[in-house]
């Protein structure tokens, strides 16, 4: 059947034709293409990468791509910069540029606790040998140096009496420690099996801090992005959410994305890693207020002359995950997730 005739040097579209592209236009902006940011190769990571490789972002008509953006500064100016639709990303940053009226909002929290543990050199045997120690840490800004000064107030260790360093991703700063670049770092699975491997100790673990709530994976967007794209953030939200049950209530699944995604060929790394994030995740994805508020406090003593605004609603927006929670979606969740197995 003939869509388009020329005539006179013009096109007609008949009927048909018209048809014909309406409904090609739907279809582009159906398969429109999103890009969703995750901070690097921890196992923390896998909720992102078990909502994309589970099928669960195809499954509603979410077509995104993933980036590795370490650091939450990084993440937080990339989302800015609309680069980025979605960010897996820690607290600190967003919280600050929220609080100076940035457009950006948290909208999920697929994990509010520490993750890391404080590894050091053999001759460091607890934590009040890391004065006048190097200490490196993934960025200043983030959950790392949050969660170290955090544990050293804990301790009574004067902050200025270590050296913090700023010093790259997990691979990088295990390297560093092994060879006696640093000190000390923080590490978090796979990279804490691989230095117990190497016979480095380790000196704590940040979960068992007092004040160990806080908002690691939280899924950040555009505040004006959601206000007007609201159905494609809670289909993200609906991969996002059955992505983490799945990964957390199929062993199998959850290994392989983790062997995959982080390049780890050594099958009792992979097993350690699932093991301690399996039943550590939020499911659903709810965000810890009690973390949020402990960021907030947090980041008002570092920069005592901001006054932050410690309403966690000014920061988070989970009215899209109530109405899924409203229209029976958190039960859907589980189920639709084990019908598609």
């Amino acid at each position: 059947m003939v869509v388009c005739q020329r005539e006179g040097g013009m096109i007609k579209v008949t009927s048909t034709g018209l048809l014909w592209l309406l409904l090609f236009s739907a279809t582009v902006i159906a398969q429109e293409k999103y890009i969703a940011s995750y901070a690097g190769f921890a196992g923390f990571q896998a909720p992102l990468w078990a909502a994309k490789d589970f099928g669960f972002m195809a499954k509603y008509d979410v077509s995104a791509d993933l980036v590795m953006i370490p650091g939450s500064a990084r993440g937080a100016q990339a989302l800015l910069g609309g680069s980025i639709h979605f960010g897996q990303i820690d607290g600190t940053a967003l919280i600050s540029a929220i609080n100076q009226g940035a457009d950006l909002v948290f909208v999920a929290s697929s994990l509010n606790k520490f993750p890391f543990s404080l590894v050091a050199q053999k001759n460091i045997r607890e934590p009040k040998d890391l004065a006048g120690r190097k200490i490196g840490i993934v960025s200043f800004g983030g959950a790392h140096e949050v969660s170290l000064i955090l544990a050293l107030k804990e301790w009574n260790i004067p902050r200025q009496s270590v050296i913090l360093l700023a010093s790259g991703p997990a691979a990088n700063r295990l390297i560093a420690l092994s060879s006696g670049a640093l000190d000390a770092t923080l590490l978090a699975p796979p990279e804490t099996s691989e230095a117990a491997r190497l016979g480095l100790p380790t000196l704590a673990h940040m979960t068992e801090l007092k004040v160990a709530f806080f908002p690691m994976n939280a899924i950040a967007t555009r505040r004006s992005f959601l206000e007007k794209n609201r159905d494609v953030i809670k289909r993200f939200l609906q991969a996002y959410a059955e992505g983490i049950h799945q990964f957390m209530t199929h062993k199998d699944k959850g290994v392989a994305v983790l062997s995959q995604r982080m390049k780890q060929k050594n099958p009792a790394v992979v097993e350690e890693t699932y093991q301690y994030f399996a039943s550590t995740f939020s499911s659903p994805p709810r965000m810890s207020h009690d973390g949020m508020r402990t960021a907030i406090d947090m980041l008002q003593q570092r920069s005592p002359e901001t006054k932050f605004d410690r309403n966690v609603n000014r920061y988070v927006d989970e009215r899209l995950l109530d109405e899924l929670e409203k229209d029976g979606s958190s039960k859907g969740w589980v189920e639709r997730a084990e019908a598609a197995l």
